[in-house]
């Protein structure tokens, strides 16, 4: 048998590497320019493909559109969030859906017991966390991917949003995202990273 050849480059070329990974950064201040739905909903489009447990999907979308609704999310704001918060001109609440195996039977049809393995309340929501923070790292590259910014923050009271925000609903708060176009000082300076060597154990 012989094996699949080395690959030492991306597939991908340099510009769509460094705007989704080496020069991507995370944004605290953004302009005024305006995110419109059909540019969140261009970016759900793609990043709704990427692979999940089951396909089961938890991740759901909590636009924050309102003047009252974006001045009840500051309050359960960490203060240095707040002004990034007030400068941004989309935010979104991402949250896991606690219900999201009763979607089961459709997303994954051809295994029909499926739903009946998230019975139980508590593994559920530890599976739907889980996924759903892996679906906010797509979320955020589909956002670069755009050309848009990402500021996530997990800096803000999630059981005070959850009864404020979310009350009645079926979703738990998991990270606040802030999306537009970044300020020109929006960023600070680029922290180090691990090496390989530093990262990868081979056993």
């Amino acid at each position: 048998m012989t094996s699949a050849p080395e690959r030492t480059t991306y597939a991908i070329d340099d510009a769509s590497a460094d705007l989704l990974f080496r020069h991507a950064r995370t944004a605290n201040k953004f302009t005024d320019a305006p995110v419109t739905e059909d540019e969140l909903r261009a970016i759900y489009e793609l990043v709704k493909w990427a692979p999940t447990a089951m396909n089961g999907q938890p991740f759901r979308i909590v636009v924050v559109a309102s003047e009252d609704a974006k001045a009840r999310l500051q309050t359960h704001l960490r203060e240095p969030n707040r002004a990034k918060t007030a400068s941004a001109p989309l935010t979104v609440i991402i949250a896991l859906d606690t219900e999201f195996h009763e979607n089961l039977p459709a997303l994954f049809p051809h295994f029909p017991g499926a739903k009946n393995m998230f019975a139980d309340t508590d593994p559920r929501h530890n599976v739907a966390k889980a996924q759903t923070w892996l679906q906010t790292g797509y979320f955020i590259l589909g956002v670069r991917a755009l050309g848009l910014a990402a500021g996530p923050m997990t800096g803000f009271d999630s059981a005070g949003v959850d009864a404020d925000l979310l009350a009645g609903t079926n979703l738990q708060s998991v990270v606040v995202i802030n999306i537009g176009h970044p300020d020109h000082d929006a960023t600070f300076d680029r922290l180090p990273r691990l090496s390989y060597e530093d990262v990868v154990t081979t056993i």
